[in-house]
C-alpha cells in the first residue's frame, strides 16, 4: 500500500515544534510605570508644579526689577529737574560776586559821579539774584558773630580774637549758595579760635 504524503499544513506545525524556542512567548510584564497611570499622573503633576512654581519666582523677580528700574528713572527725572541747571548756576556764581565787588567798591564820591553806571550795576545784580533765586538757587549769607557751620560755611584762616567764642564767624569773604538742599558752593569765612591770653 502506498504511504500517504504529508500535506502542507502537517510539515509546518511539525517544524514549528522542533524549531529552539518554540514554545509559546510569555509576555513580560510591563513596566512598573506602564502599568500605573495613576503614577504616571501624579509625576507629571509633580514636574508641572515645579515648572508653575519657577516660571513664578521668575516673573515675580521680573516685576521687582521693573518696579526697582521704574523708581530709579523717576528719581533720575526728579534729580535732573531740581538739580540739572548747577552746572551753569555754579558758573554765575563769579559773576554775582565781581557785581558785588564792585558795588562795593563804590565810595560816595564814585556814586554820585557815575551814578547810571553804579545803578546799572545794582539792577543787573539785582537781576542775575532774582534769576537765580527763581530756579531755586539761593544765597548763605552768615553774619559776623554767628557760629561756624561745616554744612555751610568754608574756613579760609583762624585767628585769636578778644571777646568771642572759639568757632564764631568773625569775617564773610563770599557768600555761599545752595540749589535746594544741594550746596553749591560754601560761604567763606574766617573764624575764631580760641583767644590767646592775655
Amino acid at each position: 500500500m502506498a504511504e500517504a504524503k504529508p500535506n502542507a499544513q502537517d510539515t509546518q506545525e511539525e517544524a514549528r515544534e522542533d524549531a529552539p524556542g518554540a514554545e509559546e512567548a510569555t509576555p513580560e510584564p510591563e513596566a512598573s510605570g506602564a502599568s500605573d497611570p495613576l503614577g504616571l499622573m501624579e509625576q507629571e503633576l509633580a514636574n508641572l508644579q515645579a515648572e508653575r512654581d519657577e516660571m513664578h519666582d521668575r516673573m515675580m523677580r521680573a516685576l521687582a526689577d521693573a518696579e526697582n528700574s521704574r523708581k530709579r528713572a523717576e528719581k533720575d527725572r526728579r534729580d535732573a529737574q531740581l538739580y540739572g541747571g548747577s552746572r551753569i548756576a555754579r558758573d554765575m556764581l563769579p559773576v554775582y560776586d565781581n557785581l558785588s565787588r564792585a558795588l562795593s567798591a563804590a565810595n560816595e564820591e564814585t556814586r554820585q559821579a557815575a551814578a547810571g553806571l553804579v545803578e546799572g550795576v545794582e539792577l543787573t545784580l539785582r537781576e542775575l539774584t532774582n534769576i537765580l533765586s527763581k530756579h531755586g538757587v539761593e544765597r548763605v549769607s552768615p553774619e559776623v558773630g554767628d557760629m561756624f557751620d561745616p554744612h555751610l560755611h568754608q574756613a579760609m584762616f583762624e585767628a585769636p580774637v578778644p571777646d568771642t567764642r572759639a568757632g564764631q564767624i568773625i569775617q564773610v569773604m563770599a557768600e555761599g549758595f545752595q540749589l535746594h538742599d544741594q550746596l553749591l558752593r560754601p560761604a567763606q569765612v574766617g573764624v575764631s579760635s580760641t583767644p590767646a591770653s592775655n
